[in-house]
């Protein structure tokens, strides 16, 4: 079929775009196929988590993002954006005649080697319709706790965390940031044979041997809220919740914990403090909020230092004070960075890291929540309590010559420093 028209990564986008011939312009004839697949296997190359087709009045956009920026790839002639289009669509298995709401469709597909699989998501621009690949890579993502980017202190809490026997654990931050990745990782290293796992997920991003994984599907009435309560009566020990996306997911969920289920899941916030105000605004009482929760740990991606170009230097102290720490007591420091080099595209970073902020729940944090109090106080006290926050577990990774203090300070500049 002509899906198994298969390019070589060292082939030239450019080229093979301009060498197309005007009756070649079909979705289904092999030169466009070819430069699909191309496009496809380069993104998978250059380690992009996303593949963005943008159609503009003057051009036909693609980008990739990689290590969480954007960048601009050769873009293909304008005359070759339908056809494009049309093909992502029919290997996305989506609607070719509806153009005017969005889609969402999954392309399974062995390339380089490696079965991988694309997330696709539709979207109706003014231009024609803008396509996104989520890339999922099933062969990175079970990761042992060491590997998603705990500190040594850090990983010894978050394993000591995950073996309660209930309570809520969860994860905040971004989309993208890395929450499902570490989420499973925790249940890959509680994975035994005497504990039974279920998760509800939207979707399901990777299969995990050994844990029971439940699809929520909204078309059938299949929700969140559903499978939460049919699958407590399924006797688990460990529920992962995809998202506390509602006020029923996050009541079920809370009242699992309280009745001896450890349940993980995740939540958009900034920080981790943020949380317990979050739930509590969803109409959450506090007294269970306080009664359930174990601990929140917030996580942001980072980019590291590329190993091919990294060198020492000296920054001015006006930097270091700007980052929040005093300079005298870095003097002599020696810190790193890339200077830029074909390996990591010139940008001075190649691959990333995760940095975290775990707040358990003490006694006098379970009595803030219940009082009601403002995230800013229970992130006062979460700190005094021995927390480090983003920004400072970030430092510790600079001081370990693994990322940047630009790079840190870009990705936690919503953190109040204090």
């Amino acid at each position: 079929t002509a899906t198994q028209i298969t390019p070589t990564a060292d082939e030239d986008v450019n080229a093979l775009a301009e060498s197309i011939e005007d009756e070649d312009i079909d979705a289904e004839a092999a030169p466009l196929v070819r430069l699909v697949n191309l496009i496809l296997l380069k993104a998978l190359k250059m380690r992009a988590s996303d593949i963005h087709f943008e159609p503009y009045p003057d051009e036909f956009r693609i980008r990739f993002r990689v290590d969480g920026v954007l960048h601009d790839i050769d873009s293909p002639p304008q005359k070759l954006q339908t056809a494009m289009i049309t093909r992502l669509k029919i290997m996305a298995k989506l609607d070719l005649a509806e153009k005017r709401v969005p889609q969402d469709g999954r392309i399974q597909m062995r390339l380089d080697g490696k079965d991988i699989d694309f997330r696709v998501s539709s979207l109706p621009a003014i231009w024609g319709e803008s396509i996104v690949l989520r890339i999922l890579d099933k062969t990175g993502l079970l990761l042992g706790l060491e590997q998603v980017g705990f500190m040594p202190d850090n990983v010894a809490l978050f394993k000591k965390l995950i073996k309660r026997p209930n309570g809520i654990i969860l994860m905040t931050g971004p989309t993208g940031s890395g929450k499902t990745t570490t989420l499973y990782a925790a249940l890959n290293a509680i994975n035994t044979v005497d504990t039974k796992i279920i998760t509800v997920e939207h979707p399901v991003e990777y299969i995990i041997e050994g844990i029971n994984q439940v699809q929520v599907d909204e078309h059938i009435g299949l929700s969140f809220g559903l499978v939460l309560r049919t699958m407590l009566r399924q006797a688990p020990n460990v529920i992962l919740v995809g998202e506390m996306r509602d006020l029923e997911t996050a009541e079920t969920g809370i009242r699992a914990a309280l009745t001896g289920h450890l349940v993980f899941s995740t939540l958009h916030t900034n920080d981790a403090p943020g949380a317990t105000t979050r739930l509590v605004e969803m109409g959450i009482k506090p007294y269970l909020v306080s009664s359930a929760l174990q601990a929140v740990i917030a996580q942001r991606l980072i980019r590291k230092i590329c190993p091919d170009c990294k060198e020492m230097y000296y920054p001015p102290p006006a930097h270091i004070e700007e980052f929040g720490m005093d300079p005298e007591d870095f003097r002599g420091q020696p810190f790193y960075q890339g200077i830029g080099c074909h390996a990591c595209n010139f940008t001075g970073y190649r691959g990333r890291t995760a940095i975290h902020e775990i707040m358990v729940m003490s006694e006098d944090l379970r009595a803030l929540v219940l009082k009601s109090a403002s995230a800013e106080k229970v992130r006062r006290k979460a700190r005094e309590d021995g927390m480090r926050t983003l920004r400072e577990d970030g430092w510790q990774k600079i001081l370990k010559g693994d990322s940047t203090m630009e790079e840190v300070m870009r990705v936690t500049a919503d953190e109040l420093v204090m």
